[in-house]
């Protein structure tokens, strides 16, 4: 009995054996490929706004808070939507109602952002 449960899981390992192959194929690679001749602009500070390792107490830009609560509202919607979507027929009405406050309140976090500006960039 427990080789043929093991017989089953076999694509699966054969297909995570293969993916990280690949994997390792590709980052080696681009390690051959690529010129590695970091500059100061490649080692300059990406998409964050500030140094990552300076002074902890600095001051920075709020929207990059407000940015990522954004990201979180949507993220987690999007996680959430696919399992509620799929058993919706078995779940009845109070799923359908819980999901429904649910997006409501994402909602509102999402009006919440919008006011406030985090969508604006200048």
């Amino acid at each position: 009995m427990p080789q043929e449960l093991l017989v089953e899981y076999l694509p699966v390992l054969i297909f995570i054996a293969i993916a990280a192959g690949l994997s390792i194929i590709m980052v080696v690679a681009s390690y051959l490929a690529a010129k590695q001749n970091p500059d100061k602009e490649k080692l300059s500070a990406y998409e964050c706004g500030f140094e990552a390792f300076d002074d902890s107490r600095g001051r920075f830009d709020v929207r990059f808070y407000l940015v990522s609560i954004l990201f979180i509202i949507f993220d987690l919607e999007i996680a959430f939507l696919f399992p509620w979507a799929v058993s919706l027929g078995t779940i009845g009405v109070i799923g359908f109602w819980s999901m429904f406050t649910f997006l409501m309140v994402l909602t509102i976090g999402f009006i919440y952002e919008w006011k406030k500006g985090a969508l604006d960039w200048e």
